[in-house]
C-alpha cells in the first residue's frame, strides 16, 4: 500500500531579527509611573487646600459674627476730649494811675518869698524858675564871707613874700633857721586860711542858689501853697515849708495787683491796655514796664507796674482806671463740660474711656465754675476722652462703643486764667 503522501506543514516564516535593546520599555512607561505617583499628591494638596480655605473662612466668619453681636451688645456712650484752656484771654484789672514823677518842693534857705511866676495848672520844664526867696542873712553872710576871702588872699600874699625873701637870706647866714622856720608856718597858716574861705564862700553861694526855686523835672504844677511875702523855713516834711506840688504825666504809672494764678503770664514789655470810663471806647495802650518779683502774702498777688503814654494829656494822677491784658497761660487748667461731671459721696468724678474703650471712673478735684464748664485742678490729664452725661450703670472695666462728639464751644465770657470772669475786674 502506498502510504499517503505527508502532509507538508505550512511553512513558517521566521521573523526577521530584531536588534536586541533592553532599556527601551523601561522609557516607553516612565511617564505613566509619574503620573501615578503625582497625581494622588496633587488631588490631595488641593483637598487640604480647599479644606483649610474654607475652614479660614468659616473662622473668619465666625470672628465677624462675634463681634457683630458684641458691637450690637456694647453700651454707645459719646465722648469729648478735654484740653488746657490755653487759648489768649482777657484779663481786667483795677489800677491807680499816678505821676511818673511827683514831688513837693520845698524851700532849702530861710527866709521871705518875693515872687512867685507859675501857678497851679502850669506845664513847666526841667530848670524852669518857679519862685525866688529873700534870705538877706544868707546874702549878708556872703558879702562877709567875700571880705574874709580877699583879706585871706592878702595876707597869703604877704606871708609868701616874706618866706620867699627869707629864703634867700637863709643860704647866706643873714637869719636864722628859728625866724626862718616861723615865716613858712605863717605862710602854710595862710594858705589854709584862704582855702577855709574859700569854702565859706562856696557853701554860702550853694545856699544864695536855693533862693530860686526850680522845676526839678517837666511836668506840670499840681498845688501852690505859698504867697508873696511868706516867711518859709528851710528843712523837708514837717520841718519844712512845702512850696509847690509838681507831677510828671506823660508818661504815666499804672500800678496793678495781678493774682498769684496769673503770675506766669506776666513779663517785661507785655502789652497792656487801661480803660478809663471818662473816655468811652478809647483806650489807651501802654506796656509792662517792671514788676515786684515778689507775691504779696497779705493778698497773694504780684505788684505791676504799667507805664502808659500820655502825650495830650488826657489822663492825670490819681485818675482809676482798669488795665486789660491779653494773656495765654502755658499752664492754664483743663476745662470740662460741667453736663460730663458725676457728684458722688466721694467727691466729683468724671467717666472716662480709655484707649481700648472701656469705662473707667477718676476722681478730680474741681476749681471755678464758669457755667456751663468746669476748672479742674488734678485727677484728669489732657486729651483724655470723658463721656457726657453718664449714667450709673458706667462702671468701671465696661467695653463700651465710644463716639465722638463735638465740644460746645465756649461761651463770650470764657474763663480767664486770672481767676476772674471776662469783662469784670478783679476785687
Amino acid at each position: 500500500m502506498n502510504k499517503p503522501a505527508p502532509v507538508s506543514e505550512p511553512r513558517k516564516e521566521s521573523a526577521p531579527s530584531q536588534p536586541s535593546h533592553p532599556q527601551h520599555p523601561q522609557r516607553l512607561h516612565a511617564p505613566v509611573r509619574k503620573i501615578a505617583i503625582w497625581a494622588p499628591l496633587i488631588v490631595v494638596t488641593v483637598l487640604a487646600i480647599l479644606i483649610i480655605a474654607g475652614a479660614w473662612r468659616h473662622v473668619q466668619e465666625q470672628h465677624e459674627q462675634e463681634d457683630f453681636a458684641r458691637k450690637t451688645a456694647a453700651v454707645t456712650v459719646g465722648y469729648v476730649t478735654v484740653h488746657r484752656d490755653s487759648k489768649p484771654h482777657e484779663l481786667i484789672l483795677p489800677g491807680n494811675v499816678q505821676a511818673y514823677f511827683q514831688t513837693e518842693l520845698y524851700a532849702q534857705v530861710t527866709g521871705y518869698l518875693s515872687t512867685w511866676l507859675v501857678d497851679i495848672g502850669d506845664k513847666v520844664a526841667e530848670g524852669q524858675l518857679l519862685a525866688e526867696i529873700a534870705a538877706p542873712a544868707v546874702d549878708a553872710q556872703l558879702r562877709q564871707a567875700v571880705a574874709n576871702e580877699a583879706q585871706a588872699r592878702a595876707n597869703l600874699e604877704i606871708a609868701r613874700l616874706n618866706y620867699t625873701r627869707e629864703s634867700d637870706l637863709i643860704i647866706k647866714k643873714v637869719v636864722s633857721q628859728q625866724e626862718f622856720d616861723q615865716n613858712r608856718t605863717t605862710y602854710d597858716a595862710a594858705k589854709a586860711a584862704l582855702q577855709a574861705s574859700l569854702a565859706s564862700v562856696q557853701n554860702l553861694e550853694v545856699q544864695q542858689n536855693f533862693e530860686k526855686i526850680v522845676a526839678p523835672f517837666r511836668g506840670k504844677i499840681t498845688a501852690r501853697q505859698i504867697d508873696i511875702g511868706a516867711l518859709v523855713s528851710a528843712g523837708g516834711g514837717s520841718a519844712g515849708t512845702p512850696l509847690y506840688g509838681l507831677a510828671q504825666t506823660d508818661p504815666l504809672r499804672v500800678y496793678v495787683n495781678v493774682p498769684q494764678s496769673n503770675y506766669p503770664s506776666i513779663r517785661t514789655d507785655l502789652p497792656a491796655h487801661l480803660i478809663v470810663r471818662e473816655y468811652a471806647g478809647r483806650d489807651f495802650e501802654g506796656k509792662v514796664a517792671r514788676y515786684s518779683g515778689a507775691i504779696d502774702p497779705a493778698s497773694r498777688t504780684l505788684l505791676t507796674e504799667v507805664d502808659i503814654p500820655n502825650p495830650d494829656g488826657a489822663l492825670d494822677a490819681g485818675m482809676y482806671g482798669e488795665v486789660k491784658f491779653i494773656l495765654k497761660d502755658e499752664n492754664a487748667p483743663i476745662i470740662v463740660p460741667s453736663d460730663a461731671l458725676v457728684f458722688q459721696a466721694a467727691g466729683p468724678q468724671v467717666v472716662t474711656v480709655t484707649t481700648d474703650d472701656r469705662i473707667q471712673r477718676k476722681a478730680i478735684q474741681i476749681g471755678r465754675d464758669f457755667g456751663t464748664q468746669m476748672e479742674v485742678l488734678s485727677g484728669l490729664g489732657e486729651n483724655d476722652r470723658i463721656v457726657m452725661n453718664p449714667t450709673d450703670d458706667l462702671t468701671d472695666g465696661l467695653q463700651v462703643q465710644a463716639t465722638e462728639q463735638k465740644a460746645t464751644p465756649a461761651p463770650s465770657g470764657s474763663p480767664q486764667s486770672s481767676g476772674g470772669v471776662p469783662g469784670k475786674a478783679a476785687q
